[in-house]
């Protein structure tokens, strides 16, 4: 007799792990807060193309390039080697129907 194997996925909330994470790894803190800005940038680019009710293909045509151009810009956020340009930032803006601002708060 074999057994039913049923998917049962295990609900993971990545906010909520990083959250409990630094309270009790201060490394882990440290590296996750130096990369703040950047998760605000990816998270400002997926917002502006769900808004825009777009795909990543649609995105790559309005913007002149390939599809896997705008994955590089969308993947290249959460690492410091490489950052798009303030002019591909635009370009993506634009692509969305969107306009780039770029504004300094204070802390």
């Amino acid at each position: 007799m074999t057994a039913v194997h049923q998917f049962n996925p295990v609900p993971f909330d990545p906010k909520d792990y990083a959250n409990q994470r630094r309270k009790t790894d201060t490394k882990f803190a440290v590296a996750y807060d130096a990369l703040e800005d950047e998760f605000a940038a990816l998270a400002a680019l997926l917002k502006a193309r769900a808004a825009a009710g777009l795909t990543q293909a649609e995105v790559a045509t309005r913007m002149g390039v390939s599809q896997p151009v705008v994955a590089r810009i969308e993947s290249s956020l959460g690492k410091k080697d490489h950052s798009p340009s303030i002019n591909t930032l635009r370009r993506y803006a634009d692509a969305c129907g969107m306009k780039l601002v770029i504004q300094m708060v204070a802390q």
